[in-house]
């Protein structure tokens, strides 16, 4: 099957896809994205990524390059156009073209957008998450504004290639006072001892995840007790369960540690019951 992105208003053959070569986002990464779990046809947690991107954006004063009901045009038919039942769609969003300097040029160019779509085994990925993965530590050395979903992932790929070259699917941040963050394309949780579910505060240097936020709302639905704060990787060794959110991700379990073993060294049963509930939901509503 054909693949098709869509770059700047027109969509276009993936494999013949371009950007300018001016475009701030290949010069100086200067720009967002974000990216939808497709279920169904249908995007996942749709309103708060448009929130996040919005105000992504505007954190960075890039303008929307159209508006959100156009936005949701563009991307419902990229997922007709690749024939998506169940997969990914990245948007990207840069401040455009215009003649390399630091500053922001003045006035600002029209942003520029491209969407691209790939098709994701849902089953498959079920099967990864029953048998659960580790993760690596590595120090916190990204930029103070991670709370933004900027292009500008050295950092991120680095530690990702460290996690695979480990045999691990994934690196949580430490930082300075010895507590995990986030992970490299992921929230971090554990349930700790006393059997109480913990994930970093968003009043840390960490993205505000969407996945995480449903999450946080499905609770309602258990006796899981939350408590915002943050923990250590001893914390983590010593915790009852782990686990990992993200587009990509959904919910995935965290069965070791730098190559020791959390709980059981299995999927735990709050891991577990939640990405049963995403998943359940996801499936369920009916947002395009």
């Amino acid at each position: 099957m054909s693949r098709w992105a869509y770059v700047n208003g027109r969509f276009v053959r993936h494999g013949d896809a371009a950007v300018h070569i001016e475009d701030r986002g290949y010069q100086l990464a200067d720009g967002v994205y974000e990216v939808w779990a497709v279920f169904g046809g249908r995007l996942a947690d749709a309103e708060g990524h448009f929130e996040r991107l919005e105000r992504s954006l505007g954190e960075l004063k890039i303008a929307m390059p159209m508006s959100r009901r156009a936005l949701q045009l563009v991307l419902g038919e990229a997922v007709r156009r690749n024939r998506l039942k169940d997969g990914l769609l990245y948007l990207q969003v840069t401040r455009g073209v215009a003649r390399r300097d630091h500053a922001f040029p003045d006035p600002a160019p029209h942003p520029a957008m491209v969407v691209t779509a790939k098709p994701m085994d849902w089953a498959a990925a079920g099967v990864r998450a029953a048998r659960g993965v580790s993760v690596i530590t590595t120090p916190e050395n990204r930029w103070g504004r991670c709370d933004i979903k900027t292009i500008g992932l050295l950092p991120n790929a680095m530690a990702k290639t460290a996690a695979r070259d480990q045999g691990a699917a994934e690196a949580w941040f430490v930082d300075a006072d010895g507590l995990v963050t986030e992970g490299a394309s992921s929230n971090a949780w554990i349930v700790d001892a006393e059997g109480v579910l913990r994930t970093r505060d968003t009043s840390a240097n960490i993205l505000r995840g969407v996945t995480r936020k449903t999450v946080m709302g499905l609770l309602g639905e258990t006796n899981i007790r939350l408590d915002e704060r943050a923990f250590t990787p001893e914390e983590a060794r010593n915790a009852r369960e782990a686990f990992i959110t993200g587009a990509g991700a959904l919910i995935l379990p965290v069965v070791a540690i730098d190559g020791a073993p959390i709980g059981t060294g299995k999927p735990g049963p709050v891991a577990q019951r939640l990405r049963a509930l995403y998943i359940e939901n996801a499936q369920a509503l009916n947002i395009s």
